[in-house]
């Protein structure tokens, strides 16, 4: 039987809360575990009952998003955690990236993309809205070409990697490399070893210094 990946939201859009809820609820392999509109009520609700990833706002009453996520992975350091917001700027992204969270996600993707997410984080990825990958690997590559350093990677393995960089989800570098996800999930656990990182963001700082 297929395990069920428990989610909780933490969000003050009541509506986009609803939603989300009501469609994870509906697909298999997915439970909504809790939704709460502020970060006083997350760290209150959440350490009670932890789910396997968290889907978080910037923006809330009282105390903001990365402020939460910070003390949230002081106290559940298993526990997933994916930003999911309208900001786009460089500050906010490192911020939240900083204070533990795994992904950052904008709330304009598709619902299917958002599943896709969810399970990419819980498997031991780090998604991000291609933006944002953008912006990641943009800020890595300022200040002139870093010293260079040879990775121990396969070929097929650099060539994941370096997609993994232009912000590409694990569908699509199956569908360019012409192999499994599985395949994906299977190489990318290969480089977060050899390359003694342990998500897509220090993977491509490494890949990016290379």
């Amino acid at each position: 039987m297929e395990s069920v990946i428990s989610v909780a939201i933490v969000d003050d859009d009541r509506a986009l809360c609803a939603a989300i809820a009501a469609f994870l609820d509906g697909t298999p392999g997915f439970r909504c575990l809790g939704v709460y509109f502020t970060a006083e009520s997350a760290l209150e609700g959440i350490p009670a009952r932890p789910p396997h990833v968290v889907l978080m706002d910037i923006n809330m009453p009282g105390r903001d998003g990365i402020a939460c996520v910070r003390e949230l992975k002081a106290r559940l350091p298993e526990t997933q955690i994916v930003m999911l917001t309208v900001y786009e700027d460089t500050d906010k992204i490192f911020a939240a990236l900083s204070a533990g969270a795994t992904g950052y996600l904008l709330k304009r993707l598709s619902p299917e993309k958002l599943l896709e997410a969810i399970r990419e984080v819980h498997e031991g990825g780090s998604p991000m809205s291609s933006s944002i990958a953008r912006k990641v690997v943009a800020s890595f590559r300022r200040g002139g070409p870093p010293p260079r350093t040879p990775l121990p990677l396969s070929p097929r393995e650099q060539a994941v990697l370096e997609a993994l960089a232009r912000g590409l989800t694990y569908k699509q570098i199956a569908d360019q490399l012409e192999i499994s996800i599985d395949t994906i999930r299977t190489y990318i656990r290969r480089i977060y070893e050899k390359l003694h990182v342990q998500s897509r963001t220090e993977a491509v700082a490494k890949y990016l210094r290379s």
